[in-house]
């Protein structure tokens, strides 16, 4: 499907824009791959998968832990700097696409992903080769933003400055909603278990908050060239967004744990 094809270089573009590790570390934001990989209780040795990894959230403390893990990404540049971030650490980088994973049946004990698989635009498909290349008795732990959190709002207020996306494009904050998630999964003889933790991202003020976005997280990058002369108006938004909350954020997030049935 060219439209499909055209969609997910477009999504490259998006996440090579600004500067994405920055801004987590600046956020925080790191730490939730940290606790997903104790939350799922990663060992040493198992074969772990972190899907969307972008710069290596959950994939650097899973090899931390003594796996061997693979960090699956569609863009280039954010698995450039996850290898930088990883330094010496023996992880297999690979570039690839979520909805079709270049991975055999069953190759995993754990699958990861921390708000990455969520972008994907078709989310059945994400779903099924997650269950795919997940062994019988294998994990899985995914965070995903939810929609009623203040990222979902953070979104919103972006997307209402652009048509709204094509058919085949799920909206990422689906993956929030546990009822969603469940009809993802449903066949695939994964049985779910779903937790919301909170993580604070703190700013100086509120419009370091949006400059922030507006530097380092792509989507916004684009948005504010895209924009031209509505931009001030998105970043007015945006400050009042986080006026709101005194720019410290209390981001809610979705935790989904999973398990694949083993075999009779």
């Amino acid at each position: 499907m060219e439209q499909l094809a055209q969609y997910k270089e477009s999504v490259r573009t998006t996440w090579s824009a600004g500067d994405y590790d920055a801004m987590m570390r600046q956020e925080g934001l790191y730490d939730v791959g940290s606790r997903l990989v104790r939350t799922v209780g990663v060992r040493p040795g198992e074969d772990v998968l972190d899907v969307a990894c972008g710069t290596g959230n959950a994939t650097i403390p899973a090899a931390q832990a003594g796996a061997r893990v693979t960090g699956l990404d569609l863009t280039p540049v954010m698995l450039a700097r996850a290898r930088e971030r990883a330094g010496g650490l023996e992880i297999e980088w690979v570039e690839g696409d979520a909805e079709e994973m270049p991975f055999s049946d069953e190759q995993f004990d754990v699958v990861l992903s921390t708000f990455g698989c969520m972008f994907a635009p078709r989310h059945e498909v994400v779903a099924d080769e997650i269950a795919r290349v997940l062994r019988p008795g294998g994990r899985l732990g995914v965070c995903t933003w939810t929609p009623a959190g203040v990222i979902g709002e953070f979104f919103r207020v972006v997307g209402g400055y652009f048509p709204p996306d094509a058919s085949y494009v799920d909206p990422p904050l689906s993956w929030g909603e546990e009822d969603h998630v469940r009809e993802l999964f449903e066949g695939t003889g994964i049985e779910l278990s779903f937790g919301r933790e909170v993580s604070v991202i703190r700013h100086e003020s509120p419009s370091a908050a949006v400059d922030c976005y507006a530097t380092k997280f792509g989507p916004v990058v684009l948005a504010r060239q895209a924009l031209d002369d509505r931009w001030p108006a998105l970043r007015d938004d945006l400050l009042k967004l986080f006026t709101s909350y005194d720019a410290v954020l209390p981001a809610e997030y979705l935790v989904i744990q999973g398990r694949r049935a083993s075999r009779a």
